[in-house]
């Protein structure tokens, strides 16, 4: 048996745009994959802090088989070194076979902000008018979701703005062609209020805006908060709106954003909307009302575009 193809960050990169990371994973749900039957992630504590384990299948019937093995270690931040690394290791499902090992980040980077664009560019694609977009964060997912949007959107609908709020401007890594500006200044209220998509992508802990600064037809992305206790959207936005989830139990667990608006009593449990449904079209959200995605990250979705990513690289 041959060795495994290793890709690092530069390689996961180049082996696929991320148009082709969110057309993979349309194509995935098209075809019949079902999220609610992806395995279940585990995390393990460790001294310096925790694995997390996402493997995947896929929900049967793949080609390839996959594990994202991740470290969390919180000191590492004192230290200059990054909090999160990891790696994923792609297999054959016959044999399970190690086929490559991917850089974990990399295939994090790309598949986070891929799966947004997947959920939501039905409802973006349905306007004709230069779109405008507000971004909160200035970390890789900030930059990541500007970059899948433009090229995802590219030919079909003119991204017209892009302004990036953050709490300390001078210290921001700013987004490609943004505009930076303070969070809570007069001018970042103005920005949501305007903003066709909002993109949250955040450590934030509270919400990050009133939810009367969204407009009634706008799209809000929030991929930054991944604890029951957390949340960056306010209970009222997500009452008014359209909120569409990867999967239903996996957002009751760990989608603060979800879990907090429930029992906040503005959201019930019934009112999720699946991706997958949105995606395939089963369902149409209300082009009246705000449409909310919260992603929570789950292990079909590395798998999917790790494939996409070994067939680039070959």
């Amino acid at each position: 048996m041959s060795a495994p193809l290793v890709l690092d960050a530069a390689a996961v990169a180049a082996a696929c745009p991320p148009a082709d990371a969110v057309a993979a994973l349309t194509a995935a749900l098209d075809h019949g994959l079902d999220p609610a039957v992806d395995l279940p992630r585990q995390a393990v504590p460790l001294e310096a802090g925790q694995f997390l384990l996402m493997p995947s299948d896929g929900g049967g019937g793949r080609a390839y088989v996959g594990i994202k093995v991740a470290t969390i270690a919180p000191g590492n931040r004192a230290l200059g070194l990054p909090r999160v690394q990891g790696s994923f290791l792609l297999l054959d499902a016959a044999t399970l076979g190690v086929v490559a090992v991917l850089d974990g980040t990399a295939l994090t980077t790309l598949r986070t902000p891929a799966v947004s664009v997947a959920a939501v560019q039905g409802r973006l694609l349905e306007g004709a008018g230069p779109l405008h977009v507000t971004v909160l964060g200035s970390g890789p997912q900030a930059h990541g979701h500007v970059d899948t949007l433009a090229g995802t959107l590219a030919g079909r609908r003119e991204i017209a703005s892009v302004t990036q709020l953050v709490r300390d401007p001078d210290r921001a890594a700013k987004v490609r062609g943004a505009r930076v500006v303070r969070l809570g200044a007069p001018e970042s209220d103005d920005a949501l209020r305007a903003a066709d998509l909002v993109v949250c992508a955040t450590s934030a802990r509270e919400p990050l805006f009133d939810a009367d600064l969204i407009g009634e037809t706008a799209v809000v992305v929030a991929v930054g908060s991944h604890e029951p206790d957390a949340r960056e959207l306010p209970a009222g936005l997500l009452g008014r709106s359209t909120v569409v989830v990867e999967d239903r139990g996996v957002s009751l667990r760990e989608a603060g954003d979800v879990v907090l608006a429930i029992a906040d009593g503005a959201l019930r449990a019934d009112d999720l909307v699946l991706m997958r449904d949105v995606v395939t079209g089963a369902v149409r959200p209300d082009p009246a009302r705000p449409l909310v995605f919260k992603s929570t990250g789950m292990s079909w979705e590395d798998l999917v575009v790790a494939e996409a990513v070994l067939a680039g690289a070959r």
